[in-house]
């Protein structure tokens, strides 16, 4: 107790320099002599205080005095001190006066910690309290901070609420348990006050007030408000739900309420009236991303919809809470829209082999892509029956309108044409003269990177993510495959050649100027005998094991380095694993992006990236007349695969197009025969979905890409002004403002993550705040505006008259910080009626 007492006094003489003492109960005598306090005079009360008034007025005026009467403090009338004593401190033994001490509280407080008495029995209570007081606390401050000790929170009612919130989430729906952070507030009589300012701060008025009712009225209104006037709650508990909502800590909670709180209010009936354009903009319910997705699916098969407006709408849930776990459905249903709108403006005609070609190469290969896209997508979603009649009018649109017409159309000009080429189009067998060589007469190392299977529209993919590297340039151009387009033949054309020829065995090895090309250690002979010994073939993944210097020595010992990579091929390749080939092309991309990086952190500045064929790909099981019935026949077959037969005088048949080597520009006398159009052979044991080896476009038509590293930062991001509307005075509870990104978003011009609220002069948040992303390529500049609506919270009442900033922010890099990217100030002007705007 004398220690208590010592520090207390301590205290409150670091505030006053007289200090009264008034041992009512007469029992604290000894603990009074026991007092030490350095340049502390004690002195006793007892009759006498005239003099004590000129000792410690006129004799000592600099001086501190402990001034103690052993009984109670004298009424007011018959108290000679009073005076001395209202102008300095009074010291209390009374366990309330103790408290207060103890935690630097002056007796101003008495009646709070009276009133909450609970709540200062607990020594780790009052040591979180004491770290969050202030010295210009006011009654009401001093509660809202108990509270949030009590809920384990910062001292804001809206992160007390949050946390309240999450430990109501834990307990059963149906329980009339509260928590163990409420029972405490009840404990420390702190309830009412927290109901008072849940009114005052949100509007919420209950006869019987609880958690579990608060949120689900909160729910209520935040949904309902979109649709009518009548809401209870004010524009706080809008901005507070969508905090609570964009809250990572507090995710889980959210989802778990709003799943509760749906199924009481019968939003799913509800929903079920509700046109989706008018809940693209609310994410309260995961219902609402389910109505809007199911009601996209149905839009895009009856092509009610345009392609552009189902990426808008896309583009707007991307901001949504729920958007991460449905976002390959959203994914897939706009490659879906872009399919549909840009096959039906497709014109599948050619006049010639080569110009067939080039108008694969130009825009074709973007409907493979997108094929790909929506495939990939719909398999990640785990959700086939939900996509099932979108899935089903895709596949028949690629199989039938696309795919088989553009076979058809191709294959006429292929049995036209008496050679196997498409000038100006260089053919693949002419890769290292045409490609490698101009790099080597320059006196400079080149790298190739060969990924198999890899076609044209996966390379045009390839282009955009390289481009999107900081210090990354590419281009991209088409070459033609040799044919039959398979392996074996298409890693060798890629190799230094003189001649190609097919082996006349039955294992379809082809020979490179006389020696085999199949395996790295036979392509590293083939380079080192074309390059003085200065080339070599390895394999991506013994690549990407080196370390950085191992590479660079690698890469210093030779003037070409040829890479090989195989994922695609792999996968589709095999019956049980075809059906991944999507995912596989989905990997390759990150493959080579890794090992792009790879290479240039080992100095390799030029680099080229290739394929040795195509392939075409179906997701839905074929149909038998997918398969063709007739036998291939004659003297000596030698090899046959889904897409090609090898052999020597081969019988003629309508359903093969016939080849002699000469005519595809191999040397030797070996014969091919390969099914029209799109045909596969039927072959044990193997997949018919993914197949190769034949002449359609999306076999033969292969992508080059030239790489080249930069020394100099080439990425922007993209910018964005704030249009002022036609007044800068905020007169009411909202706020609405157009944002504008300046240009599109190209491979180096980068999307823009940006934060926006409107903040007081003092930099304290007086509104709901957005998370935007300005990512938009549309050339037309009334597509790139954004229209954001700010719901201007309590706080802002206390701002009127004064100037106000809406302000964007930016995340600094790799931290949890932002920093102001622009602002645009604003007068605050509110009247009474504002209130009745939410």
């Amino acid at each position: 107790m004398s220690q208590q007492i010592n520090y207390a006094l301590s205290r409150l003489f670091d505030k006053h320099r007289i200090v009264f003492w008034y041992d009512t109960k007469q029992e604290l005598r000894g603990d009074f002599e026991a007092v030490s306090i350095p340049d502390v005079e004690k002195l006793e009360i007892a009759n006498n205080e005239y003099g004590l008034k000129h000792r410690i007025l006129r004799e000592a005026p600099e001086q501190k005095f402990l001034l103690y009467k052993e009984g109670p403090q004298p009424e007011d009338l018959d108290n000679w001190l009073l005076d001395v004593q209202l102008a300095h401190g009074e010291f209390r033994t009374d366990q309330v006066a103790i408290w207060l001490s103890e935690l630097e509280l002056g007796l101003e407080f008495a009646e709070v910690a009276q009133a909450h008495a609970e709540f200062f029995q607990a020594i780790k209570r009052k040591e979180a309290l004491k770290k969050l007081l202030k010295p210009d606390d006011t009654a009401g401050q001093l509660r809202l901070k108990m509270l949030a000790v009590c809920a384990g929170s910062e001292p804001r009612m809206d992160s007390i609420v949050e946390y309240l919130l999450d430990e109501s989430c834990q307990l059963s729906a149906v329980s009339d348990q509260l928590g163990e952070k409420f029972r405490l507030i009840q404990r420390c009589n702190l309830d009412a006050f927290f109901w008072e300012q849940m009114t005052r701060l949100y509007g919420y008025i209950s006869d019987t007030p609880s958690i579990r009712d608060f949120v689900i009225q909160l729910f209520k209104d935040s949904y309902y408000q979109n649709f009518t006037d009548h809401c209870t709650l004010t524009a706080d508990s809008l901005v507070f739900l969508k905090r609570w909502k964009d809250s990572r800590q507090f995710e889980q909670g959210f989802e778990t309420l709003s799943a509760e709180c749906a199924e009481v209010l019968g939003i799913e009936q509800d929903l079920d009236k509700r046109d989706f354009r008018d809940l693209v903009e609310l994410d309260y319910f995961r219902l609402i991303d389910q109505k809007i997705i199911s009601d996209l699916v149905r839009a895009v098969v009856g092509r009610t919809v345009t392609s552009g407006d189902v990426a808008l709408w896309v583009r707007q849930r991307r901001q949504g809470h729920w958007y991460g776990e449905f976002r390959h459905l959203y994914e897939a249903i706009e490659f879906a829209a872009r399919f549909v709108q840009m096959l039906g403006e497709a014109r599948l005609t050619m006049e010639s082999l080569s110009d067939g070609v080039q108008r694969y190469s130009r825009s074709w290969y973007q409907l493979d892509q997108l094929y790909r896209k929506f495939t990939y997508h719909v398999r990640m979603s785990g959700q086939a029956s939900l996509m099932g009649e979108l899935s089903e009018q895709v596949e028949n649109l690629y199989s039938n309108n696309y795919l088989l017409k553009l076979g058809d159309g191709f294959q006429v000009h292929v049995d036209a044409a008496p050679r196997w080429e498409a000038y100006p189009v260089v053919q693949q067998k002419a890769f290292f003269e045409h490609w490698v060589r101009p790099y080597l007469r320059k006196d400079k190392r080149i790298c190739v990177i060969i990924s198999d299977a890899m076609r044209y529209e996966i390379g045009d993919e390839l282009l955009g993510l390289i481009r999107q590297e900081d210090r990354y340039s590419a281009e991209l151009e088409p070459a033609l495959s040799t044919l039959p387009s398979y392996t074996q033949l298409g890693m060798a054309a890629l190799l230094p050649n003189k001649s190609l020829a097919i082996a006349d065995n039955d294992t379809g090895t082809v020979l490179v100027d006389g020696q085999s090309s199949q395996g790295t250690v036979n392509r590293t002979k083939i380079l080192q005998a074309a390059l003085d010994g200065r080339g070599q073939a390895v394999k991506a993944e013994d690549f990407m094991q080196l370390n950085r210097e191992d590479s660079r020595e690698l890469l210093k010992g030779n003037d070409v380095l040829y890479i090989y990579h195989n994922r695609i091929d792999h996968t589709g390749d095999k019956m049980h694993s075809e059906g991944q080939a999507f995912e596989a092309a989905e990997q390759t991309l990150d493959d080579l992006i890794r090992l792009i990086k790879k290479l240039t952190a080992a100095n390799a500045n030029n680099l080229l990236i290739t394929a040795d064929h195509g392939f075409i790909y179906q997701n839905r099981e074929l149909d038998e007349s997918d398969f063709l019935g007739d036998v291939v026949s004659g003297d000596d077959i030698r090899y046959r695969d889904r897409r090609f037969v090898l052999g020597k005088g081969l019988s003629a048949s309508p359903a093969f197009h016939h080849f002699s080597s000469q005519q595809l520009g191999l040397d030797g006398d070996m014969e091919v025969q390969i099914p029209k159009s799109i045909n596969r052979l039927r072959l044990k044991g193997s997949g018919s979905r993914f197949v190769h080896g034949g002449a359609s476009l999306q076999e033969v038509v292969i992508p080059v890409l030239k790489v080249n590293k930069k020394r100099q930062s080439d990425v922007s991001a993209v910018e964005v002004d704030i249009l002022r509307g036609a007044s800068s005075v905020i007169t009411s509870g909202q706020l609405a403002v157009t944002l504008y990104q300046s240009g599109p978003v190209t491979e180096k011009v980068q999307p823009r993550n940006l934060r926006a609220g409107i903040y007081t002069q003092s930099g304290e948040l007086i509104s709901d705040s957005h998370e935007l992303s300005f990512d938009l390529t549309s050339e037309n500049p009334r597509e790139r505006e954004l229209q954001v609506r700010f719901v201007l919270s309590r706080k802002a009442d206390e701002a009127n008259g004064q100037e106000v900033f809406l302000r964007l922010e930016e995340q600094h890099a790799g931290t949890s910080h932002y920093k102001e990217y622009k602002s645009l100030r604003y007068l605050m002007r509110r009247s009474f009626t504002s209130d009745f705007d939410f």
